[in-house]
């Protein structure tokens, strides 16, 4: 058992992805099911397919090579990071948040279309 959940998937995925796989399996939790789901409507997980509580996730690759180039766990268990919506509008670069919302968890470009901030969990590049 991981003391970060949400952490150790999304490192699953950052590894899985430098090392060229095509699946990750890991087990299923209703975080772990959001976050999967931001990541596929960002485009960076193709399918996410969940059976006796794994989820398998299936990366996306454009000519050979991962859509995701890398991630960086923002918060983690000891320290919390929050954006405001404002600080969420001043920040401009390439890359994609993943934050925890009042209204679940999203993409930093969803939750300025929703006009709400939260908790960041992680940067997606």
């Amino acid at each position: 058992m991981t003391n970060y959940p949400v952490g150790d998937f999304l490192i699953r995925i950052k590894n899985a992805a430098k090392a060229g796989h095509k699946d990750v399996v890991v087990d299923s939790t209703g975080l772990i099911k959001a976050v999967a789901k931001a990541l596929k409507e960002e485009g960076i997980v193709g399918d996410v397919v969940e059976k006796a509580k794994k989820l398998t996730l299936r990366l996306t690759y454009k000519k050979k090579e991962p859509l995701l180039i890398d991630l960086k766990l923002v918060s983690k268990p000891g320290l919390r990071v929050y954006m405001s919506r404002d600080e969420l509008q001043k920040r401009r670069r390439s890359s994609i948040l993943i934050l925890t919302t009042p209204l679940g968890v999203m993409s930093s470009a969803k939750a300025l279309k929703k006009g709400v901030g939260g908790e960041v969990i992680a940067e997606v590049w």
